[in-house]
């Protein structure tokens, strides 16, 4: 049985590669975030919210950073406080699902069945969206 020392170091070696691997998942989200500005039907914010949750357990400099910034920053602050989506980026999102369904039903000539499970799906998506309330308004 290890002493003391030897299994402090092995939980903080344990740490620190979780912690990485926390940190590098933010960089993955950030990536796909930056990816998703320029790509129609990528979204942008909702890896921007994951990649803040990802540095806030890796990289107080990297959470702040991204809380700050001026593009992402706003939206992603209304989520973590309020769960908050505003109505212009609602209607983005709703837009974005319509249209990812039209081309998934032109592209991949799913059966009725698969259209229906997707469908319902989808809708459920732009269901739960539409439910969040405004930045600044009780819900």
């Amino acid at each position: 049985m290890p002493d003391a020392p030897d299994r402090h170091r092995m939980r903080s070696t344990a740490g620190g590669i979780v912690r990485t691997g926390w940190l590098l998942l933010g960089f993955l989200c950030v990536g796909l975030g930056f990816v998703g500005a320029f790509v129609p039907l990528l979204p942008t914010t909702i890896f921007m919210i994951l990649a803040v949750g990802c540095f806030a357990r890796s990289s107080p400099r990297l959470e702040a950073w991204l809380l700050d910034h001026p593009r992402f920053g706003p939206t992603v602050r209304a989520w973590r406080a309020e769960g908050a989506i505003a109505p212009r980026a609602k209607a983005m999102a709703c837009t974005g699902i319509a249209l990812g369904y039209c081309l998934f039903l032109v592209g991949a000539h799913p059966s009725a069945s698969i259209a229906l499970v997707v469908a319902i799906l989808m809708a459920g998506c732009a269901l739960y969206i539409l439910s969040r309330p405004a930045p600044g308004k009780p819900s």
